[in-house]
């Protein structure tokens, strides 16, 4: 039987997930032909990590006519006895068994305040329906954690008995540490990941500020790709005169790795997550982790972080300041770290999907 993935996200934050699904699929060597659809700059590596799989260009980007009508027509043309979606993105007059996964709902409660906003509401509009479409129509869905699973049967309204969840799971860096100059023999708290709003970006910027009176040593670290995001967090900073916050633009896997070792805290301020995943990689790493209380992330992380209203600065604070000013809680928390993420396992996770796959092709 074909079994078809659909991994044009492969290569993204997002994709992460899917590439490592093809990976560990392929390392339990099913009794199925799998056919994988990516775009062309990750062909190679899909073949590398999976080259007994048959993988196919598919350039048709998401929530385009293209990817409507063209990759209808590829994924027609493959005549799969089942296809799996790794996005909520597809073609949605797709007739054939299909199983999707949906990692979250925040793109469809949170505004982007880089894009034109008329255009996205128009699309965010077009989105809700897109999943519930889809909701209904898939044999099977599978989320990331219990909580998107409620979230998403009550927002599409579907039994819950339809939906999978599938844990995912922290990598551990293989680069050596790689150290930031600017930030060597400095005390510093971290971030990292993308500045959308649901990040809450500026309430952490808020609280590492009545940070500074206690700790006027401390450094903000955001790390990751400066985009337009960003650069409307760092007006933001500068307007609101706050100093040592620190944007490290893109940071390489053995950089990232040397944050994680030697960062006072781990923070993540979120507003919503469908599962959390740097969280966890921080956890891997002996980071103590301060994190909000918000959606998925007590799930996640269990008693090994220390939780905060995210909509509250000052408890957002407090807490933070607690790990850097007791030395009995941060080695609490750094032991607890590594123990949670390790009970993670994407070889779970794909033996899980895979178990899902049977169930709908019987």
């Amino acid at each position: 039987m074909k079994i078809v993935i659909d991994a044009r996200e492969s290569g993204t934050s997002t994709g992460r997930y899917i590439d490592k699904l093809v990976e560990y699929l392929h390392k339990l060597k099913p009794d199925y032909e799998f056919v994988i659809l990516t775009k062309s700059p990750r062909v190679e590596y899909i073949k590398t990590i999976a080259p007994n799989f048959k993988v196919i260009e598919s350039n048709y980007k998401e929530f385009t006519f293209a990817e409507q009508i063209g990759l209808l027509k590829q994924i027609n043309g493959l005549r799969a006895d089942l296809v799996h979606f790794g996005v909520t993105q597809q073609p949605v007059l797709y007739r054939g068994k299909t199983i999707t996964t949906i990692h979250d709902l925040t793109t469809a409660r949170f505004t982007n305040p880089d894009k034109n906003w008329l255009a996205f509401k128009f699309k965010q509009q077009i989105y809700k329906w897109v999943i519930k479409w889809v909701a209904r129509k898939s044999e099977r869905l599978i989320t990331p954690s219990e909580y998107v699973k409620r979230d998403v049967a009550q927002f599409a309204a579907v039994p819950a008995s339809k939906i999978e969840v599938t844990y995912e799971a922290a990598d551990k860096i293989e680069a050596k540490p790689e150290p930031l100059g600017p930030l060597v023999n400095k005390q510093f708290i971290m971030y990292v990941g993308r500045a959308q709003p649901h990040k809450n970006l500026k309430n952490l910027v808020e609280a590492f500020a009545k940070l500074k009176s206690y700790q006027p040593k401390l450094h903000l670290v955001l790390a990751g790709k400066m985009d337009d995001n960003y650069r409307l967090l760092q007006k933001y900073v500068i307007n609101r005169d706050v100093n040592d916050v620190v944007f490290t633009d893109f940071v390489s896997e053995g950089e990232l790795r040397w944050l994680y070792e030697k960062t006072s805290a781990y923070v993540f301020a979120s507003l919503s997550e469908g599962f959390g995943l740097p969280a966890l990689e921080a956890m891997a790493y002996g980071a103590p982790v301060v994190s909000s209380n918000a959606t998925c992330l007590p799930e996640i992380n269990g008693d090994a972080a220390l939780y905060f209203d995210p909509r509250n600065v000052s408890d957002m604070a407090v807490k933070i300041k607690m790990v850097l000013e007791s030395p009995e809680i941060a080695n609490k928390m750094r032991q607890a770290g590594p123990k949670q993420a390790a009970k993670y396992s994407w070889q779970r996770m794909a033996k899980q999907t895979l178990e899902v796959y049977e169930v709908t092709l019987k």
